[in-house]
C-alpha cells in the first residue's frame, strides 16, 4: 500500500535559494567566453575563428532543410492553424514520416542525428510556416523526453525510449504548477516509493505538448526514507498511464495552436526502472538540459527577425507618403535598420553558440541563457517594430487584411506569438538572476564565506586570506589590456572597420567586471536582493557577447566569400546601436529608482494608492488567483488525443 501523498511544502526564501544552488553544475572544467567576459576578460581566441560544423553534418544537415522546406510550403498553412487553434493531424503526422521528432536522436536509435546548429536553423525554417509547430518540435525534443536521456538516460532507457521519440511518439516536460513557477522548492507533486514503483500524486500546469503528448518527463518530489534519498526527481511516464488526466486544453493569447494543458497524477505508477538519474536530482536534470534546450528559442526570434526585415522592405518600398516610398523617411528608415541589424547579431549570437554546443569544447551555460534573453527581448522589440511600420496595418489580422483585398500579413500575431518567449523557459527576470549568479560564481568561490551569516570566524578568515589572493592578482588586470591599444584586434578592419567595436567589448569587459565588484564590496550579503542592478549587469554582458558574436559572424563571412562586404556594414550598425544601450545601462547602474520604486511597492501592497484605482470597472470574472491542486482523482472528462 503506497504512503499519503507529501503535503505541499513550506519554504522559506534561504531554503528556496539552497535548493537552487545545489542544483547548479558546480564546476567549471571548460572554458566560458561568456564567464570570462563578465570577469572583464575578453577572450576572443574563444570564438575566434569562429567554429564551423564538419562538412558530413553540413551534408545531412543541408539534405534535411531542402526536404524540411518542401514540406513547410507544400504542407503547412499557418493561416488555417491560426484559424482553428490546432495543428492538423495530417501535418504531424507528416512531419513523423519525415523524421522531425528524432532531428537530434541518434541515428543508431532512428533519429537525424543534426547537430545543434541544423536543428535550430529547422526550427526556425519551421517556426517560420507556424510557430505551433516550431514549439512541439522543440517541445519534444530540446526539453522533452530525448535530451534528458540523451544525457542522463540509462542505455537501457535510450533503447527503449529513443526509437519511439524518433518515429512515432510526442514527447512533453512537466515541471511547472499552479503554485510553483520558477521556485522548484516549493514542488509539490509526489513520487512515493512502494516496492518497484513509485506512485505519482499532482497536478502539473502548462504542459506544452501535454494534450497530444504519448511520454512524459515529470519531475516530482520523492519523500526522504529508509533507502531512499528523497528530493525532486525526474520520471519517463507513459501518457496513458491510469489515473492520469489531462483537465484542460489552455488557450493564450498567441501560439494558439500549441498542445498546452493542466495534467493531473493520481495514484499513478511509474515503474523505478522509468526513473532517470538517481532520486534528488532531477533539479540539476532539468536545470542542465534547458542549458542547450534554451537556444530553440533564439531559433524563433531569428525567424521572426528574417520575416519582418522581409515585410518591412517590401512594404515600405510599395507603400507611400508624402511623395516618397516610408522607407525613406527617417523615423521609419530607423526601425528598418534596427530589425536588419538586429536579426544578423541575433543570428550570430544563435550560430556561435549552437556550434560551440555541438563542439562541446566550451562550458556555455552563460551563452545559451544570453542567448535565451537578448533574443527573446529583442525579437518582441523587433515585431513590435514591424506592427509599428505597417501602421493600421499591422494592428489588423491577416483575414481582415485579405476580406478586403489586401495581402495577408500577420504582423499582429507574430508579436502575440513572440510575446511568450520573454516568459517562456525561465522568464527574463529569472533569466537576470540566473545568469547574474553564475556571472560572479568566481567571486562567491573565493569569498561567499565572508558574507555567509552561517559560517563560522574560522571559516570567514580563511575565505579572507583566499580572497586577498585571487583579487590581488586580479584586480590589477582591469585597469589596462588590448582595448586601449588602437592597432588591436586590426584583423577585422577592411572597408569596414570592426576593430573598435572590440576594443570597445574588451574595455567595457573591465568596467563590468570593476562594477561587479565595487557592488559586491557596497552591498555584501545584500546583493542577491539588488535585482535591479543584476539585471542591468546581465544586459550588458549580453549586448557585449552579441557584439562579439556579430563582428566574428562578420569576419566569418567575409574570409568566405559571402556577402562580407554586406555583413561587415550590418555588423558596425549592431555595434553601434548597441553601445548606446550599452552605455545607458552602465549609467544606470548607479542612477536609478530602484529605492523609491521599493517604497512605492510597499504603499501598492499597504493600499496607500488605493484611490488610484477608482473610475474604472475590473472586467475579471470571479474565482480564485491560483487553483486548487489537492491531490485526488479528477472530476474533470480526459481531454488527452495522442495522434496516431
Amino acid at each position: 500500500m503506497s504512503a499519503p501523498p507529501l503535503k505541499k511544502p513550506v519554504v522559506t526564501e534561504r531554503e528556496a535559494r539552497q535548493v537552487a544552488e545545489a542544483a547548479r553544475e558546480q564546476d567549471w572544467r571548460k572554458p566560458s567566453f561568456a564567464k570570462e567576459l563578465f570577469l572583464g576578460r575578453f577572450r576572443l581566441d574563444l570564438i575566434h575563428p569562429h567554429p564551423l560544423p564538419a562538412d558530413e553534418a553540413v551534408r545531412r544537415g543541408e539534405q534535411f532543410l531542402a526536404k524540411l522546406h518542401e514540406f513547410c510550403e507544400t504542407r503547412i498553412d499557418g493561416a488555417l492553424i491560426e484559424r482553428e487553434a490546432r495543428i492538423p493531424d495530417e501535418v504531424v503526422r507528416g512531419l513523423k514520416e519525415l523524421g522531425a521528432l528524432g532531428m537530434k536522436i541518434d541515428p543508431k536509435y532512428g533519429g537525424l542525428g543534426l547537430t545543434q546548429v541544423y536543428y535550430n536553423k529547422a526550427l526556425a525554417l519551421v517556426g517560420s510556416a507556424s510557430p505551433a509547430i516550431g514549439v512541439l518540435l522543440s517541445a519534444h525534443q530540446s526539453i522533452g523526453v530525448p535530451q534528458p536521456l540523451k544525457l542522463f538516460g540509462t542505455d537501457e532507457q535510450k533503447q527503449r525510449f529513443l526509437p519511439r521519440c524518433a518515429r512515432t511518439d510526442i514527447s512533453a516536460f512537466l515541471l511547472t504548477e499552479p503554485d510553483v513557477g520558477s521556485d522548484p522548492a516549493r514542488l509539490a507533486t509526489s513520487a512515493v516509493p512502494d516496492g518497484e514503483d513509485y506512485v505519482l500524486d499532482g497536478v502539473k500546469l502548462w504542459t506544452t505538448n501535454g494534450v497530444v503528448a504519448d511520454l512524459l518527463v515529470v519531475m516530482a518530489r520523492v519523500p526522504r526514507s529508509e533507502g531512499h534519498k528523497g528530493g525532486i526527481t525526474a520520471f519517463v511516464v507513459e501518457a496513458d498511464s491510469p489515473g492520469i488526466t489531462v483537465e484542460n486544453r489552455n488557450a493564450f493569447m498567441g501560439l494558439r495552436g500549441i498542445e498546452n494543458g493542466v495534467t493531473r497524477f493520481h495514484q499513478v505508477r511509474v515503474p523505478a526502472a522509468n526513473r532517470v538519474g538517481p532520486e534528488g536530482a532531477g533539479l540539476k536534470i532539468a536545470l542542465t538540459t534547458l542549458n542547450t534546450g534554451r537556444l530553440s528559442l533564439p531559433a524563433s526570434c531569428v525567424a521572426a527577425g528574417k520575416w519582418s526585415l522581409k515585410i518591412a522592405r517590401e512594404w515600405t518600398a510599395a507603400r507611400e507618403q508624402w511623395g516618397k516610398p516610408v522607407a525613406h523617411h527617417e523615423a521609419v528608415g530607423a526601425k528598418i535598420s534596427f530589425i536588419a541589424a538586429t536579426t544578423f547579431a541575433l543570428e550570430a549570437v544563435l550560430d556561435l553558440s549552437s556550434q560551440m554546443a555541438d563542439e562541446d569544447r566550451n562550458d556555455i551555460r552563460i551563452e545559451g541563457a544570453l542567448a535565451k534573453l537578448i533574443a527573446s527581448e529583442m525579437g518582441w522589440r523587433m515585431a513590435d517594430e514591424l506592427v509599428q511600420i505597417r501602421g493600421g496595418r499591422g494592428f489588423e489580422t491577416a483575414d481582415s487584411l485579405a476580406a478586403r483585398g489586401e495581402r495577408a500579413v500577420p504582423a499582429e500575431q507574430v508579436l502575440r506569438d513572440l510575446r511568450i518567449n520573454r516568459i517562456f523557459e525561465g522568464s527574463t527576470e529569472i533569466m537576470h538572476l540566473l545568469i547574474a549568479r553564475e556571472a560572479v560564481d568566481a567571486h562567491l568561490s573565493v569569498a561567499g564565506d565572508l558574507i555567509d551569516p552561517d559560517k563560522s570566524l574560522q571559516d570567514k578568515a580563511r575565505a579572507g586570506a583566499n580572497a586577498g589572493v585571487f583579487y590581488a592578482k586580479w584586480l590589477p588586470k582591469l585597469v589596462a589590456g588590448p582595448g586601449q591599444l588602437p592597432n588591436s584586434y586590426t584583423e577585422f578592419k577592411h572597408e569596414v572597420d570592426l576593430s573598435p567595436h572590440l576594443r570597445y567589448v574588451e574595455r567595457h569587459a573591465r568596467k563590468l567586471a570593476r562594477s561587479t565588484f565595487y557592488a559586491m564590496s557596497r552591498w555584501q550579503g545584500r546583493m542577491e536582493t539588488k535585482q535591479g542592478f543584476l539585471g542591468r549587469i546581465v544586459d550588458i554582458g549580453a549586448e557585449l557577447f552579441a557584439m562579439s558574436a556579430a563582428c566574428v559572424r562578420a569576419e566569418l563571412l567575409r574570409s568566405r566569400g559571402e556577402h562580407g562586404r554586406e555583413a561587415y556594414q550590418l555588423a558596425d550598425v549592431f555595434c553601434r546601436q548597441s553601445r548606446i544601450r550599452v552605455e545607458e545601462l552602465f549609467t544606470r547602474l548607479w542612477s536609478n529608482t530602484d529605492d523609491l520604486d521599493r517604497k512605492v511597492v510597499k504603499g501598492v501592497l499597504a493600499g496607500t494608492y488605493e484611490w488610484l484605482e477608482q473610475g474604472i470597472v475590473d472586467p475579471s470574472g470571479e474565482g480564485p488567483w491560483i487553483a486548487d491542486t489537492t491531490p485526488g482523482p479528477s472530476a474533470h472528462e480526459n481531454v488527452h488525443r495522442p495522434i496516431a
